[in-house]
């Protein structure tokens, strides 16, 4: 009896042994192929090796494991039918950390695409296109690969492939069911691509959408985050921007007009507010030297509307300048013409001295002591 309970726990544990080696051997192998790359990408400062060790390092190991655990069950001897079963259980596993890989994988093609084009460019136009359509693409792939590995697992069992035959007799009525269901997913799907290859936007964009200015900080598969002034983030559809107006205002360009408007009294001289535009513009880092003007834009009966008008090379850029040569302008004109600053006149007549008062007899008569006017005391 012992010896049949021995011979029983033998048989089981040698399988299992060899299993925990197998898929021991499998993690080692790819840990130690991962610590060469680190080695090689730190020594030689390696974008790319430094890139795959820190994305692929962690699924990598994982799926070394599982593949040798795979690879093992050939060789165990157990009976058929859980060696069957260990080995949908194994290949499952392998599509699950071959997609996570695949997936992790499109981050080190992300890495080397944002090195090789930098939104940190002064002019970086031709960056944030390509960085939009590689970030919807990268989120297409993704969506792709998890799917396409869950149809791999459940194809490892017969019923679901039996289910997936009765489905393609009827894809007809399917492909009807499943449009319906999905006509808001599918049509944010190709909102989304005509997004990523029209580009009425793009990463880093600087827009007004819903009074709010901000950035395109990430387009997803769904919707739009902008990144508002003020650290906000405003999440919009992405149908939203095929269908709404809204502004763009680095669509073929970052640089922009600025300006600053004043309103003072009319004795101002326009002329040296004009000079001393030029004074402020020339001392600061933040005009590109494009434009540079002062122009009386409009004038009402208290005051005249002077529009200095300026250039920048971005939109931040462009709101700095404004505040620093509002300030500068405002100053300038309280130091050296304050009587120019706005203000309101009022005009003041004095009423007029009452006829003087006559006595009885139609002369003039004398108005008493401290009788302000208006008929004579009786």
């Amino acid at each position: 009896m012992f010896d049949q309970l021995l011979e029983t726990s033998y048989a089981w544990i040698l399988p299992l042994v060899e299993l925990a080696v197998a898929g021991l051997l499998g993690f080692v192998l790819f840990w130690g192929i991962f610590k060469g790359i680190r080695w090689y990408g730190d020594r030689r400062d390696n974008l790319p090796f430094q890139s795959v060790n820190r994305n692929l390092r962690l699924p990598a190991r994982f799926l070394g494991m599982v593949i040798g655990l795979n690879i093992a069950v050939a060789f165990i001897e157990v009976n058929e039918t859980i060696a069957g079963n260990l080995s949908i259980l194994f290949e499952s596993l392998i599509y699950v950390f071959g997609g996570w890989a695949v997936i992790e994988l499109t981050d080190v093609v992300s890495d080397l695409v944002r090195d090789r084009f930098r939104l940190s460019k002064e002019n970086n136009l031709t960056e944030r296109k390509i960085m939009t359509q590689f970030q919807y693409i990268k989120r297409v792939v993704s969506v792709v690969v998890f799917i396409v590995a869950v149809a791999f697992i459940l194809l490892q069992f017969d019923k679901v492939r039996e289910l997936g035959t009765g489905l393609l007799t009827s894809a007809g009525v399917a492909g009807i069911i499943i449009g319906l269901a999905a006509q808001k997913s599918i049509a944010n799907l190709l909102a989304g691509f005509q997004l990523a290859f029209t580009q009425p936007i793009r990463i880093d964009d600087v827009v007004i959408v819903e009074n709010e200015w901000g950035k395109i900080e990430e387009i997803t598969l769904t919707y739009v985050v902008v990144r508002i002034w003020d650290e906000r983030r405003l999440v919009v559809p992405l149908n939203y921007f095929n269908e709404k107006p809204f502004q763009n205002w680095t669509r073929s360009s970052s640089q922009l007009l600025a300006y600053v408007y004043l309103y003072t009294d009319y004795r101002v001289p326009v002329d040296a507010l004009r000079e001393k535009l030029t004074e402020l513009l020339e001392g600061a880092p933040l005009w590109d030297k494009r434009v540079n003007n002062v122009q009386v834009s409009n004038a009402d009966r208290q005051t005249m509307e002077i529009r200095a008008l300026m250039s920048a090379r971005n939109a931040p850029e462009a709101w700095d300048l404004r505040c620093q040569i509002r300030e500068g302008l405002i100053t300038f004109i309280q130091e050296e013409y304050p009587e120019s600053l706005p203000r309101t006149r009022v005009e003041w007549f004095p009423a007029q001295q009452s006829a003087v008062p006559q006595n009885g007899n139609g002369a003039p008569g004398q108005v008493p002591s401290g009788h302000k006017g208006g008929a004579p005391e009786q």
